[in-house]
């Protein structure tokens, strides 16, 4: 583990780094295309990419309510294609800007979907290596993935950063101090989500109480839990946290991890013995949720988690 980040001297707390890029990233201008994939069961998929250059594959995963319009999202996806990698980012189901057509949704472990996009690319570029890049619920579930992958992985090497790796710690951390703030703004994107599908009946009976969830427990346990066969935000967060399943990845990983990301505790973090020989971790003391933010001319910022991620790859 080590610290190479040195976060703007004008950005160094922690709420900072997190809403700095939300709010005031200079606008990211790459030209993509837009294509949507159907699922094998009848639902789909929009995803997006630039002109092919010719470059290895590189998976891009948002996080929770995320999508091609998050800061990190876009901006990563050009700093890849502008080193020579051919990125391809994938909106999880519902996220695009459109209800997807069945009950289920998506959530920090669900991986038939990547498995879909990732078969679907290597059919088209049978010849190429594939690598993939994960942000926060988008980290998790890369990270699962993996294990579930292990020596059969067609990943070649992966990034995730800012992971919530125990869903039930970072679950009561969001209920803490400032980072409610955090709690509240992506409880309502959840809720939207939901009243969609309610409204073309696509939701469970436990409706009332889902729509009305005020902490991400609840809404785990009347909408998450339900939509996907879980038995309670409880089972869910056992069996989809990605700490319990480091020590079986064997993918060449990078986790890039702040210690004051707002949105984790310490006690959250996993330990040297969690990880498996293929992780490296790099724990850095600042850095805030998908921030990482570095350089001391405002007009001119580093987003230093998109070049670690690119000399990984590239390493």
């Amino acid at each position: 583990m080590v610290n190479s980040f040195k976060p703007s001297w004008w950005l160094r707390h922690p709420h900072s780094q997190t809403l700095y890029p939300a709010f005031f990233r200079k606008k990211v201008h790459i030209d993509l295309h837009k294509e949507r994939l159907t699922t094998p069961d009848g639902d789909f998929l929009d995803i997006a990419y630039p002109d092919d250059n010719g470059g290895k594959l590189v998976l891009v995963f948002h996080g929770l309510e995320g999508s091609l319009q998050s800061h990190y999202a876009k901006g990563m996806v050009k700093a890849l294609y502008d080193a020579g990698l051919f990125p391809i980012f994938m909106h999880f189901r519902g996220c695009s800007g459109e209800a997807n057509r069945l009950t289920r949704r998506y959530h920090s472990a669900e991986t038939s979907d990547p498995t879909f996009l990732l078969n679907t690319f290597r059919h088209r570029y049978p010849n190429r290596d594939t690598y993939a890049v994960g942000f926060s619920l988008g980290g998790n579930m890369l990270l699962k993935w993996l294990s579930q992958l292990q020596e059969n992985s067609l990943i070649k090497k992966a990034v995730a950063i800012s992971v919530p790796f125990d869903l039930s710690i970072c679950s009561d951390r969001l209920q803490q101090g400032l980072s409610r703030v955090y709690l509240r703004h992506l409880l309502k994107n959840l809720h939207k989500g939901i009243q969609r599908k309610h409204e073309v009946g696509l939701f469970p009976a436990n409706y009332e109480k889902a729509i009305k969830s005020k902490t991400f427990w609840e809404f785990d346990e009347h909408a998450t839990a339900p939509l996907h066969g879980f038995a309670g935000a409880d089972d869910y967060y056992a069996k989809c946290s990605s700490r319990f399943y480091l020590k079986t990845i064997k993918t060449p990983t990078l986790i890039i991890q702040a210690k004051d990301d707002p949105f984790i505790t310490p006690e959250a973090l996993p330990s040297k013995d969690e990880l498996s020989d293929f992780i490296t971790m790099e724990l850095t003391d600042k850095g805030g949720h998908v921030g990482f933010i570095s350089g001391n001319n405002p007009f001119n910022l580093n987003y230093w988690a998109e070049q670690r991620t690119i000399e990984f790859f590239n390493s």
